[in-house]
């Protein structure tokens, strides 16, 4: 899935790729798992996406459709994009891969957020005054704190057009297993075959169990939605940290420091 804008609505290209963790068999009768702690070989994929990547700017320079203007100018003699363009085949690509945060559940969440949406929401636009456009944005860099800018508005429009896709361009795209001729065969004898080697879900605790469990109910929501309640919701890494209960308004507990609380019966 293309997903071409950043939270300050420049553009910035990039996609989201769902892959299985597996395929079937070459005679389509068994499934074949990747290993747990193992999918895609990082130097691999490095130097497969470094060589793709430079080969297709290559082409595109030799086909006339690089704008070369600026400061990049120089780059339009033959020459000197060989001189810029050879140094980078030497170089090593920064790849990052890691785990998901949550569940798998979660991702395709994250990434629905996206799937049918351009840009920017009409709730992070605050105001349009004077020619000039106020939005909020969250800045990841300062912990995900969010942040407004104004723009002028022709340079709010020309934003919010970078991601405008052209006629008839196809934005998410299916493949392997779930390309359109293999939904109703391929697709199905995997999922059959997970199916069968999926083992069965356990069973809901009866009420005595529930009962013994005398863990805090955070941990317990933790154990069954994945959700950690207690991870700081700005930056994931810090912890909360519990101090206690506030009892409610009509409690006889608001005394001393917390008698402010009460309310007042005589207004």
């Amino acid at each position: 899935m293309l997903h071409s804008w950043g939270q300050n609505v420049l553009f910035h290209p990039h996609l989201h790729c769902v892959v299985t963790g597996g395929g079937l068999s070459p005679d389509g009768q068994s499934w074949i798992a990747a290993r747990e702690k193992f999918f895609l070989p990082i130097p691999v994929l490095r130097a497969l996406f470094r060589g793709k990547f430079l080969d297709a700017l290559r082409q595109a320079y030799d086909a006339g459709q690089l704008k070369l203007a600026g400061s990049t100018a120089a780059l339009s003699q033959p020459r000197a994009w060989r001189q810029f363009l050879d140094p980078l085949y030497k170089k090593n690509w920064v790849l990052y891969a890691k785990q998901p945060f949550a569940s798998p559940e979660y991702v395709f969440r994250y990434l629905g957020r996206y799937t049918h949406r351009v840009a920017i929401s009409n709730q992070r636009i605050l105001a349009l005054d004077n020619g000039q456009v106020t939005f909020t944005l969250k800045n990841y860099s300062a912990a995900g704190h969010r942040e407004q800018v104004t723009v002028e508005a022709v340079e709010f429009i020309r934003r919010f057009l970078l991601h405008v896709l052209p006629q008839a361009f196809t934005r998410i795209r299916h493949f392997g297993l779930c390309a359109g001729r293999n939904v109703k065969t391929k697709l199905q004898t995997a999922r059959a075959l997970l199916t069968a080697l999926t083992p069965a879900a356990p069973q809901p605790p009866t009420s005595a169990a529930v009962e013994k469990d005398d863990r805090p109910w955070w941990q317990r929501w933790l154990d069954r939605t994945g959700i950690d309640i207690l991870a700081c919701p700005s930056c994931g890494r810090g912890r909360l940290v519990r101090c206690g209960d506030v009892p409610p308004l009509n409690s006889t507990a608001l005394e001393g420091p917390l008698a402010w609380l009460r309310p007042n019966d005589t207004s």
